[in-house]
C-alpha cells in the first residue's frame, strides 16, 4: 500500500491511497489516518488507486470518520472503483463514509457544503 499526504490549508488534508486495503494494506495505513483524524477537521481520501478493500480497511476508515465526526469534521471517499464503492455501499457506510468524484466536491464536502 501506497499513501501520498498533502495538506489542504491548514484544516484539510489528502490521503491517496494505491495499492490493496487488505490486512498489509490496512496496518500501513492505520497510523497516518489516525494521526489526520486527530490533527485535522478535513481528511480527502482518494481511494482511485486502491483495487481491493477488505473488512479491517473498513474499519480504520470508519475509525478515521468517527474521531473526525466526534469534533465536527468529515472524511470523505474521493473516487472508489466500481469494486470498492460496491462494498461500501453493501456494508451500509455511505452515510458515514461519503463517497465523491470530484476534487472540487471532495472539498466541498469536508468543509460542511
Amino acid at each position: 500500500m501506497q499513501i501520498i499526504t498533502s495538506e489542504q490549508g491548514a484544516t484539510t488534508a489528502t490521503v491517496a491511497l494505491t495499492g490493496r486495503l487488505d490486512i498489509a494494506g490496512a496496518e500501513a495505513v492505520a497510523l497516518p489516518l489516525a494521526t489526520l483524524a486527530g490533527a485535522k477537521q478535513g481528511l480527502i481520501v482518494d481511494m482511485s488507486g486502491v483495487s481491493f478493500i477488505a473488512s479491517i480497511g473498513l474499519r480504520h476508515l470508519v475509525s478515521a470518520a468517527k474521531a473526525l465526526s466526534r469534533r465536527g469534521g468529515r472524511l470523505v471517499l474521493l473516487n472508489p472503483n466500481d469494486l470498492v464503492t460496491e462494498v461500501l455501499t453493501t456494508s451500509g457506510l455511505t452515510d458515514l463514509l461519503p463517497i465523491v468524484k470530484s476534487e472540487a466536491e471532495a472539498t466541498t464536502a469536508v468543509n460542511g457544503g
